[in-house]
């Protein structure tokens, strides 16, 4: 069996620890289960000694290799807006790892209940996120999975600084042909092109789900589906045609800048994507403290949460998703004449 402890600024490696026999349930207390994956359920457990709460990702081996997503979180998890690793333990059929406990639940629940929310807060928090997604991009680590659920409050302030990106399932590391872990500054003369094109994909994933996001938070309903009940042909079909609407309802009061901002996140192009660093210099963000703190109508939740759902659901059943290749290469496409790009390459 295996333990790895992370104690402060120092990391040991998951891979370097080996020979103690402790157990997960030694340490700690198992409680009721916050979270559901395809390869992992999420509980809340105690610490046995120190009595403190704590969330344990179970992760079973023989669905998921947890080994990318330890990396990551060991290399990167201190930065203030990541999930924090505390422990790790391997009896080798499933992985626990063990990070802060988020009481504040998702982004968009706060977001969406919250009474009153406007273009100025939007715009704040939209900062704190693309900061560290920047930040990741630096390292050459993409998430690839930034919907709403990973995207969590430590804590019931409802401050932008509490907000933590979690669920590193997903995640790459950027690697030379060697298998070398590289940062893209020291990319040029080592990686092969395709390699860094598929990074630039991902990594323009991400900023089209926050975009997503942001484009949510903004209407108050989501850009591509309706509502829960839509398939996944129809908000793929949607996404590849990228049209969404920028009139009526909360976008007639919305500034111009925020719309700017909008449409070039969600570009159907990845490479006329905004960076992360080109996000963080838009003047919808430089410009903060100018911008309206008048509240913005929202929708209903289940509904939107529902659609939300049902468009990363599509995204998720989609084919063509891990290939990152054109969305005419694919049946539907074909049929309507689409020369876009699939969602994932979005």
């Amino acid at each position: 069996m295996l333990k790895c402890i992370c104690d402060g600024w120092t990391c040991l490696s998951f891979q370097q620890l080996h020979g103690t026999n402790i157990h997960f349930t030694d340490g700690y207390e198992v409680k009721e289960e916050v979270g559901l994956g395809a390869y992992s359920v999420c509980k809340r457990c105690i610490h046995k000694i120190t009595s403190v709460e704590y969330a344990v990702k179970i992760i079973d081996r023989v669905k998921k290799d947890p080994s990318e997503e330890i990396e990551i979180l060991l290399r990167y998890g201190q930065h203030p807006n990541i999930i924090t690793l505390k422990d790790v333990y391997d009896d080798g059929r499933y992985v626990y790892l063990v990070m802060e406990l988020m009481r504040g639940g998702e982004l968009l629940d706060r977001i969406l209940y919250q009474k009153c929310f406007s273009e100025r807060e939007a715009s704040a928090l939209l900062c704190t996120i693309t900061k560290t997604v920047e930040y990741l991009h630096s390292q050459g680590v993409v998430h690839r999975d930034l919907k709403p659920s990973n995207l969590l409050y430590v804590d019931e302030t409802g401050d932008p600084e509490s907000i933590r990106i979690c669920d590193f399932g997903f995640a790459k590391q950027l690697r030379a042909e060697n298998g070398l872990l590289m940062t893209p500054c020291y990319t040029a003369n080592f990686v092969a092109p395709e390699v860094l094109k598929k990074q630039g994909y991902d990594a323009a994933c991400d900023i089209w789900s926050l975009g997503i996001l942001l484009y949510t938070m903004l209407a108050g309903f989501t850009p591509f589906a309706n509502g829960p009940d839509d398939t996944p042909e129809e908000i793929l079909a949607r996404i590849g045609s990228g049209k969404y609407a920028l009139t009526d309802g909360n976008w007639d009061t919305v500034s111009d800048a925020a719309k700017d901002i909008v449409t070039k996140m969600l570009h159907v192009d990845p490479h006329q994507r905004l960076t992360a660093p080109q996000v963080l210099r838009h003047q919808w963000i430089v410009n903060q403290e100018q911008l309206s703190q008048c509240q913005l109508i929202r929708q209903d939740v289940q509904l939107v949460k529902g659609a939300m759902a049902a468009t990363y659901l599509a995204l998720n059943r989609s084919p063509l998703a891990p290939k990152l290749e054109p969305v005419q290469c694919s049946s539907l496409a074909q049929r309507r004449g689409m020369k876009r790009l699939t969602s994932t390459c979005l």
